[in-house]
């Protein structure tokens, strides 16, 4: 088994989006999904994200999608915005390649911390991120408007 890690190029990117499209089916939510390649391309090509892939044997099984935001009381901050191992790669180790790979990336940006989401129903997801020691905000709710 052949396990590599690095940042992701415009090559990856139609791997990327078949990834975020597992990971709106596995949340029930595949409809709302509507973001395309063409999207993903551009904006890949104007740095609104980075991503971070992990290849089995030549082929991406895995990534991390993020973006630089601001926090106005710590500074700097990396938020992840997506992070999904396809099924037939878990329980590899890749999943924690990749996360200390974020982690690291977060590091060397100089950032103040690192965000992300996880659905309260995700158990295996929220079991993960207990044991990489994130702390969970129970007083935050997430609030947006679609343009």
């Amino acid at each position: 088994m052949n396990i590599s890690i690095r940042k992701a190029t415009q090559q990856d990117i139609p791997a990327i989006h078949d990834l975020v499209r597992e990971l709106a089916i596995y949340e029930k939510a595949e409809q709302e999904f509507t973001a395309s390649v063409e999207d993903y391309l551009q904006d890949f090509d104007q740095k609104v994200f980075d991503s971070i892939v992990a290849e089995l044997d030549g082929e991406v099984v895995g990534m991390m999608l993020y973006y630089l935001t601001y926090s106005t009381w710590k500074g700097k901050m990396l938020y992840l915005e997506d992070f999904v191992v396809r099924a037939k790669a878990r329980r590899t180790g890749i999943g924690q390649r990749l996360f200390d790979a974020f982690i690291e990336e977060g590091r060397k940006l100089n950032c103040r911390l690192t965000k992300w989401q996880v659905l309260d129903w995700n158990n295996p997801a929220i079991d993960f991120y207990k044991k990489n020691g994130a702390t969970f905000e129970d007083e935050w709710l997430n609030c947006k408007v679609f343009l």
